[in-house]
């Protein structure tokens, strides 16, 4: 089968197409031929190895230190389930799926073996494969996080970067668990923005949201791209702030958890199971969730769509096609 795969940390162009060996789904595993997958910033991470500093050895040591251990990225995908191990009980040949492969990677190739116990699911039926391929860590993301916050009904809820591909699936969570949304982004976003159903938007290019003098029960930060200090300033006194993005926290986080109410949530892995796909299919199927992309490629074109994401502008989400042609 043909997989991107590299075999040094580096540029885009360290990625290259390859034939290699076409995996065979383990007992309690499925063989998933895979239709869609994305580019996601930990994609770019882990092809570039640029991580923060706090999180710099634990990187090299899950990712490889002198070279990468799992040579095909691509951490999530939607395809269709081809075989199944012997003890798999619940695909079957022929069912249409989408799922995170953010534990041993793997997406960018023609074939990949999952875990019928992981990250799995039935695509959404009213979903292409290339749209169902850019919900498994986005949207897992922004509603894990927004679950530990506890949103309560008309809670006011600020996520900063809101046409990420977190923030584009926050926003649109948070205004399905009842919260008073508003969105910062770009001036060409904010029409965007509006139409997942933000009810304010702020212009981060025009306006400081930090200098208006509002206050926030939540405040998401999906890009890291505000100051901690802008956040605590419209952050209620028993507020809570979530950095997906920030895996430990800095000096300043740890003094404000040891000497304020606030509550600080950040950036997790969500836990490696079914239920949020499966809740987030219902969402899709029901209309309470969009899918934003900004950019498809062909499977050929992997190096330019990294340099695309690379540059941080892109919105929403970047599809690979990775059967040629395949829209269904």
């Amino acid at each position: 089968m043909k997989a991107i795969v590299y075999t040094k940390y580096g540029p885009p162009e360290v990625l290259q197409l390859k034939e290699v060996e076409k995996p065979i789904p383990k007992e309690n595993e499925i063989l998933v031929k895979v239709k869609a997958t994305t580019v996601t910033v930990a994609d770019i991470r882990a092809r570039s190895l640029t991580v923060p500093l706090p999180v710099w050895l634990l990187a090299r040591i899950a990712l490889g230190f002198r070279q990468p251990k799992k040579d095909i990225l691509g951490m999530e995908l939607a395809g269709e389930v081809e075989s199944v191990g012997k003890d798999a009980k619940r695909f079957k040949e022929g069912d249409q799926i989408f799922a995170a492969s953010l534990v041993g990677f793997g997406a960018y190739a023609e074939y990949k073996c999952l875990p019928e116990d992981g990250p799995v699911s039935i695509k959404p039926n009213n979903l292409s494969f290339e749209e169902a391929a850019a919900i498994p860590i986005g949207a897992r993301t922004a509603l894990f996080h927004l679950r530990k916050a506890n949103i309560q009904n008309g809670q006011k809820v600020l996520v900063y970067g809101a046409l990420g591909s977190v923030g584009s699936y926050a926003v649109q969570i948070a205004k399905y668990l009842g919260a008073i949304v508003t969105g910062v982004c770009s001036t060409t976003n904010l029409e965007m923005v509006k139409s997942l159903g933000a009810d304010k938007v702020i212009d981060y290019t025009t306006e400081d949201f930090s200098s208006k003098g509002e206050t926030y029960d939540v405040i998401f930060e999906a890009v890291d791209k505000s100051s901690f200090a802008a956040c605590m300033k419209s952050l209620k006194k028993d507020g809570t702030y979530i950095n997906v993005t920030v895996p430990l926290p800095g000096v300043r986080m740890l003094w404000t958890k040891l000497t304020s109410s606030r509550k600080l949530i950040l950036g997790q892995n969500s836990p490696e199971t079914s239920e949020a796909l499966d809740f987030l299919k219902e969402l899709v199927e029901a209309g309470k969730l969009k899918v934003v992309i900004d950019r498809y490629y062909e499977f050929q074109e992997i190096v330019e769509a990294h340099r695309y994401v690379e540059k941080g502008h892109k919105k929403g989400n970047v599809v690979i096609n990775v059967e040629h042609n395949n829209k269904s």
